[in-house]
């Protein structure tokens, strides 16, 4: 289990813990962690928008914004977050109230999600956004790559579009980026049309045509993945 962080001030870290169900029974322990939530919400989404910012021209060159925008979506849903709480073991530490607890609320998907971002905006109030992001950066690159890259799945839905998984392939087998070569233009300079082969260790996977270059690239790869039967 990874460590947690220090923390300067115990109240913060006390009140990141306590849900409303602990603190309406023992009213003399202080507020309750639903406005840190809504703080640490907005403190996940700027970093983890500039994590995958940061690194998609290294790690995920083909994702478009609108798969850059779903993948942000996934890393940040309750599901992942509780998967956070439990694996830091912020579960445990929950201050929750005899009924919270009766049912079950360490398990409780929205309870252990609402507590991690409770627990991110009182770090950040703590000790700073560069230490938030130094925590957090290992959590989200990790779990974005399983997400984007997964390991076991006869057919990953991958938020990689069809070059991006044409060039894993390549990568796999010949340890190659895919290479796109224009070999036609065609038709006036408002209506052109692209002729594009792409190629791995000099042999062409497919030829792909479209209006713009980048359609034409598309396709290729396209034809590519079901001649190498990854479709």
């Amino acid at each position: 289990m990874r460590k947690l962080p220090t923390f300067k001030d115990e109240k913060l870290l006390c009140q990141a813990l306590t849900h409303r169900s602990y603190a309406n029974e023992n009213p003399g322990v202080g507020e309750d962690n639903e406005r840190l939530e809504f703080l640490g919400d907005a403190v996940l989404g700027f970093l983890v928008g500039e994590l995958l910012y940061r690194y998609s021209n290294e790690r995920y060159p083909e994702m478009s914004e609108a798969e850059l925008t779903r993948l942000r979506s996934k890393l940040v849903d309750e599901k992942q977050l509780a998967k956070f709480a439990i694996q830091l073991g912020i579960d445990q530490l929950m201050r929750l109230g005899k009924g919270a607890f009766k049912e079950g609320g360490r398990q409780n998907p929205s309870l252990l999600s609402d507590t991690f971002e409770a627990y991110i905006a009182a770090y950040f109030l703590d000790s700073g956004i560069e230490a938030v992001r130094k925590f957090v950066k290992p959590l989200f690159t990790e779990v974005s790559d399983s997400i984007v890259f997964p390991q076991s799945d006869a057919n990953p839905k991958s938020l990689v579009d069809s070059k991006g998984q044409f060039q894993q392939w390549a990568l796999a087998k010949f340890v190659q980026t895919p290479e796109y070569i224009i070999t036609a233009e065609s038709g006036p300079d408002h209506a052109k049309e692209f002729t594009v082969e792409v190629r791995v260790n000099g042999r062409v996977y497919g030829v792909g045509k479209g209006r713009r270059k980048q359609d034409a690239e598309k396709c290729a790869a396209e034809i590519a993945l079901k001649k190498v039967g990854l479709v």
